[in-house]
């Protein structure tokens, strides 16, 4: 760009301008001057040459850095006049921009297109400094009036006004995140020396750590898996440049990100960091970036949902709908955390008790998420048998307290994989406990033609002996209660609360044992006929094919239960026959002693 100037009042502001002049004029075609950089270019040196004749200058904080360096570049000092330029732009920097939140972010937004400049004039440092000292200081211990952001006693520039006056004070919100959203916007090389900055001004590290997630979703689009396109399009565009950032750019941006994270459980939320894995696989990030994120997700699964696991499998191979193998690795790594915490077993007390331990309720917790996301992924007939069957192992036992979950997720697959061998399915169905079913669960397993023999068969033992022992249990709270009731039959009048309640108690007590005996002879039927369909399988190949079937699927244990009434009933019988026989006989003998004596 051309510009037609005086050159006396240029000289009399510039050093080098001075010289410039001083070698021009002494060719004969003119005094025409090539000055090939300016800090800040073609619009700062108009502002500068408006300086230089005499033109008020409003100087604010989207042009003073331009103008500080490119006052410093021209040798604009108080040698060439009082009142220069640099002595202009310095004490605007000092007295209204470093005593201003919003000031100071300006000035750090414009110094990418004059970096070097600002780093040797330390504008950056500066800047920084003062915007960590207010991300650290409440400015009512200063007795300054706060206002929240946008309120009228606001200055254009985001100070708090007082009586009309700047105060410096950023504008207070009560939550202590309230520069995040003010700090993405600036490049990543200064946001990392801002982040340090406040280290060091102690502010606590899971507030630091907060800021990250605001900063990585302006950068990167699809973090947000409910983000729209025109959202994405929006805020992945930074401040200051025209395009979006390539992959690769993307891809060493989140590396970046990614050594920023804090290894401490809980400082960073874990959707978050399901979200940079997420993107870190589409990227093609580093093996280390990605286990880094695993690791990181390892120690704080329990706060995890099922929406966060369901990852697709992004591989060339497409082998599997969902990334399997990427939970199992977490898995792993929050169990091995929760077995140097100290909670890898349940301690039990000298009587028996359960005595809880501090990660048993997180284990819990991951646990219910595995069996959610096995039974999420069981329907990929994709997914080979030993994938499933080894996740849904990796879960410790006393992680379980019951298995309907399990058996919903195997139900699930054996009957999305119907073509599994017999032995395939029962060494599936090992994994459930029985002993630990629900009472429905375990009425939908004995219905359930998908499981092997061998399993309907313990769910039936396991089922009734649990029916038996909860009716014995009832039997004894309800003595319990009769005791009571008689012993305090002569203290306690029959009109007061105490034995309204206990009588209450004991009738919702006899409708439970009812329902309970019920049931029990419900199941003793279904054994019965169960027992009755083997044998008559059995006589048609002899009885020896009856043993035979009974000792392959365990079915003697069960008979022999199952038939522990008839036989007793059957020796009452015998026995009452042979008393009666015996009574007979004697009878007879009397009878004839007598007709042999009247003879």
């Amino acid at each position: 760009m051309s510009f037609h100037l005086h050159k006396f009042p240029l000289l009399s502001r510039s050093g080098i301008m001075e010289r410039l002049i001083a070698e021009a004029s002494k060719e004969e075609e003119g005094c025409v001057i090539n000055l090939p950089y300016i800090p800040g270019g073609a619009k700062t040196f108009e502002l500068v040459a408006k300086f230089c004749y005499g033109v008020k200058l409003e100087l604010t904080a989207a042009n003073v850095a331009y103008l500080r360096c490119a006052a410093e570049h021209l040798e604009m000092t108080e040698e060439y006049g009082e009142g220069n330029l640099i002595s202009l732009s310095e004490s605007f920097l000092n007295q209204v921009v470093f005593r201003n939140w919003k000031d100071c972010l300006k000035v750090l937004q414009t110094c990418d297109d004059i970096l070097p400049h600002a780093e040797e004039l330390q504008i950056i440092r500066r800047c920084i400094d003062s915007m960590a000292l207010k991300a650290s200081t409440d400015p009512n211990l200063f007795g300054w009036p706060v206002m929240e952001h946008g309120g009228p006693m606001q200055s254009p520039g985001g100070s708090v006004l007082w009586n009309g006056i700047s105060t410096g004070a950023r504008p207070k919100n009560s939550r202590s995140d309230w520069w995040y959203d003010d700090v993405s916007t600036l490049s990543f090389p200064i946001y990392k020396r801002l982040i340090s900055a406040m280290e060091s001004r102690g502010i606590k590290q899971e507030i630091i750590s907060g800021s990250l997630p605001f900063y990585a979703k302006r950068y990167l689009p699809g973090l947000s898996r409910r983000q729209s396109a025109s959202e994405s399009s929006n805020r992945f565009t930074p401040v200051g440049m025209g395009a979006p950032p390539s992959e690769e750019d993307q891809k060493l941006f989140l590396e970046e990100i990614d050594h920023l994270l804090p290894m401490q459980k809980g400082l960073v939320s874990t959707k978050f960091l399901f979200g940079l894995l997420r993107t870190s696989m589409i990227l093609r990030a580093s093996p280390s970036c990605i286990a880094n994120l695993e690791r990181r997700i390892g120690m704080q699964l329990d706060q995890a949902t099922l929406e966060d696991l369901l990852m697709p499998n992004f591989s060339h191979t497409m082998e599997t709908l969902y990334n399997v193998e990427c939970v199992q690795r977490i898995l792993e790594h929050f169990l091995a955390m929760d077995q140097v915490t100290g909670g890898a077993s349940p301690c039990s007390m000298d009587d028996g008790q359960l005595m809880g331990s501090p990660s048993l309720t997180p284990v819990t917790m991951v646990a219910k998420i595995i069996d959610g996301y096995l039974a999420e992924v069981a329907p990929d007939i994709n997914l080979k048998l030993p994938k499933f069957q080894s996740l849904a192992a990796a879960v410790p036992d006393y992680g379980r307290p019951l298995d309907d979950g399990l058996y919903r997720a195997i139900d699930i697959y054996l009957k999305s994989h119907p073509w599994l061998a017999e032995s395939d399915r029962e060494q599936l169905c090992r994994l459930i406990d029985c002993q630990k079913l629900s009472l429905e669960a375990c009425t939908h397993a004995a219905q359930n033609e998908r499981l092997p023999l061998r399993i309907i068969v313990q769910v039936l033992f396991f089922e009734q002996l649990q029916l038996r022992t909860s009716i014995a249990g009832c039997f004894l709270v309800s003595d319990n209660l009769e005791g009571s009731r008689q012993l305090r039959s002569g203290l306690m009048a029959p009109n007061e609360g105490g034995w309204a309640t206990a009588v209450r108690e004991n009738q919702v007590l006899k409708v439970g044992m009812d329902s309970m005996r019920m049931r029990v002879s419900e199941l003793e039927k279904e054994c019965s006929n169960m027992r009755q369909e083997i044998e008559k399988l059995g006589r048609g190949k002899g009885s020896s094919a009856w043993g035979g079937v009974s000792k392959k699927f365990g079915f003697k244990i069960k008979s022999q239960m199952c038939s522990a009434q008839e036989g007793s009933v059957s020796n009452q019988n015998n026995s009452g026959s042979v008393k009666a026989e015996k009574a007979k006989d004697k009878q007879h003998g009397k009878h004839k002693k007598n007709q042999s004596s009247d003879g």
